[in-house]
C-alpha cells in the first residue's frame, strides 16, 4: 500500500496546508483506535517543540484521542527522546511528539511512539494510515467513555534527572564553561538546567522561542552563532541541538565544528574502555566517512553500515545487539539509555570524557582526519537514468579506479527526483574526477 501520510519519520508537512488540524484530528482518532487494546483505560502522552502551529496540532490530536476514549497527558515543550522515555515510564499506550525536527517553523510533524518507547514499525504505521481516511463515526467512544486531557507538571525535572542519571553519580562538570544552543526549540529549558546542575558554567543561546524562530540561524543546522559565542566567551565547548533535541553537533574551544562521526568515535572508544560497548562495534549509515571506519578498525572496533536514516540505524542496533550508533548529521543513539536519538545525553557522554581526561576538546574530539568527500546531485525527469547502460559502465569504471583507496555511493532521494553521487578517498583529485564522470553520464542519460 502506498503511503499517503507517513514518511520516514512520522507525518510531516507544511502547517495549515498539507498538515492541517483535520489531518491531526484524524491521526489521533486512527492511532487511538489501533492502540485501544483491552478493557483498561488507555492513555497517550503528547509532547511538542516550540512551533506556533504546535498549539493547533496539539488540540486537534487531543480531540481525536479523547473522541475514541483515550486519556491524554500533555507534556508541553519537551525533547523527542523525553517523549519516548515518558511513554514507557508512565505506562502509556502511545506517545506523540509534535515536531518537524530541524525544519523551519512553518513545517510541523507528528511522530508516534509505542508503549515500549520506540517509534512505530512500518506495519503499525500502515495500519494507522489505512484508517485515517475512513469514516470512523461508528467507532467513536460512547458519551460516558470520552477521554479526559490534563497537563502534567514537573515532567521537565523528570527528564533532567534521567539525563543526569546516564552519568556516574560523582560526575561533575565544574571548571568547564559550556555554551549550549537550544535552537529556540524543545530543549530550551531542560538542557541549560541539566548542565548547570552538573556544575558547568553555562552560557545559553537559542533559548527565547517565540513560535516562529525555531532553528532560525541557530541550532545544529546553523552552528555559526554557537562558534562565535564559544570564541567570544572563551568557552571550553559548545553544544548545538536541533529543534526537537534528538541530534547534536559540538564546537571545540577554537570554534571548530565536531560532527557526528567524530562524536561516535569518542563515545565508542569510551564505552569500549569501560567494557560497555556491545557487539564490539557501532552502527552508522553509508554517509559516515571512511576515515571513521578505518580509525575504529585500528582500535579493534567494527562498523556496520545502513541506509540513510536514524530508524535504519536503530533497527540494525536492535537486531544485532549494538548499543552505539548514529549519523554524521549528529543523531547519536545510545540504547543503554534511550529509545531514539538524544542530543543532550550524547553531549553529556562526550563532556564526561572531556572532564575525565582534562584535555582540550579540540584534541579529544578529533579522533581521525576525514577523507576528502565529494557530494553532487543530478535532477531527472521521467525514466530512470541509473538504468542506462553507459551510466552503469561509468559507475563500474569509477569503482574500479577508486578500488581500495576510497568508495563510491550512488542513491536516489526518497523525497524528490534527484540522484545523489558521493565519492570519498585518499586522493581528492581522483574522487572529484570519478564523481564528475558519473554526474556527466547521468546528465546525458537524463537529457
Amino acid at each position: 500500500m502506498s503511503r499517503k501520510y507517513f514518511g520516514t519519520d512520522g507525518v510531516r508537512g507544511r502547517a495549515n496546508a498539507t498538515l492541517t488540524a483535520d489531518i491531526a484530528l484524524r491521526v489521533g482518532m486512527a492511532a487511538g483506535l489501533v492502540f485501544r487494546r483491552g478493557e483498561h483505560r488507555h492513555r497517550v502522552v503528547i509532547g511538542k517543540d516550540t512551533r506556533l502551529s504546535g498549539y493547533m496540532i496539539e488540540n486537534a490530536l487531543v480531540a481525536g484521542f479523547t473522541s475514541v476514549g483515550m486519556e491524554v497527558l500533555l507534556l508541553g515543550p519537551m525533547p523527542t527522546p523525553a517523549v519516548g522515555l515518558l511513554t514507557r515510564s508512565m505506562r502509556a499506550d502511545l506517545g506523540v511528539m509534535i515536531s518537524a525536527s530541524h525544519n523551519p517553523f512553518d513545517d510541523n510533524g507528528i511522530k508516534l511512539f509505542g508503549p515500549d518507547g520506540f517509534k512505530l514499525s512500518d506495519e503499525v504505521e500502515r495500519e494507522i494510515e489505512s484508517l485515517i481516511d475512513q469514516d470512523l463515526s461508528r467507532r467513536l467512544a460512547k458519551p460516558e467513555e470520552i477521554g479526559r486531557a490534563r497537563r502534567l507538571e514537573g515532567v521537565h525535572a523528570r527528564y533532567i534527572e534521567y539525563a543526569k542519571g546516564t552519568l556516574p553519580r560523582d560526575q561533575t562538570f565544574e571548571g568547564l564553561r559550556v555554551v549550549v544552543d537550544c535552537a529556540n526549540g524543545a530543549a530550551y529549558r531542560v538542557a541549560p538546567e541539566a548542565l548547570w546542575e552538573l556544575g558547568a558554567d553555562v552560557v545559553a543561546i537559542g533559548v527565547e522561542p517565540d513560535g516562529l524562530n525555531i532553528n532560525r540561524d541557530v541550532g545544529s543546522t546553523s552552528p555559526e552563532a554557537l562558534s562565535a559565542k564559544v570564541r567570544e566567551v572563551r568557552a571550553d565547548i559548545g553544544i548545538a541541538l536541533d529543534g526537537d533535541a534528538d541530534r547534536v553537533i559540538l564546537v571545540d574551544e577554537k570554534g571548530h565544528l565536531v560532527d557526528g562521526d567524530q562524536l561516535m568515535a569518542v563515545v565508542a572508544e569510551s564505552f569500549k574502555a569501560d567494557g560497555r560497548l556491545t557487539g564490539n562495534g557501532i552502527v552508522a549509515t553509508v554517509m559516515s566517512n571512511l576515515g571513521l571506519e578505518r580509525h575504529l578498525a585500528a582500535q579493534g572496533i567494527g562498523l556496520a553500515r545502513t541506509a540513510v536514516g536514524d530508524r535504519y540505524v536503530l533497527e540494525r542496533m536492535r537486531a544485532d545487539g549494538y548499543n552505539v550508533g548514529g549519523e554524521q548529521s549528529g543523531h547519536l543513539i545510545l540504547t543503554d539509555f534511550s529509545t531514539t536519538g538524544d542530543g543532550l545525553v550524547a553531549a553529556l557522554q562526550v563532556l564526561a570524557v572531556v572532564a575525565r581526561q582534562g584535555r582540550p576538546v579540540s584534541e579529544i574530539c578529533h579522533r581521525f582526519d576525514p577523507l576528502p568527500q565529494v557530494l553532487k546531485n543530478v535532477r531527472y525527469g521521467t525514466g530512470m537514468p541509473l538504468d542506462d547502460a553507459n551510466v552503469q559502465t561509468t559507475i563500474a569504471d569509477a569503482e574500479r579506479r577508486l578500488s581500495n583507496r576510497g568508495r563510491l555511493l550512488i542513491r536516489r532521494s526518497g523525497t524528490e527526483p534527484v540522484i545523489r553521487v558521493m565519492g570519498e578517498g585518499d586522493d581528492r583529485d581522483l574522487v572529484e574526477e570519478v564523481v564528475d564522470d558519473v554526474i556527466d553520464a547521468l546528465k546525458r542519460a537524463a537529457a
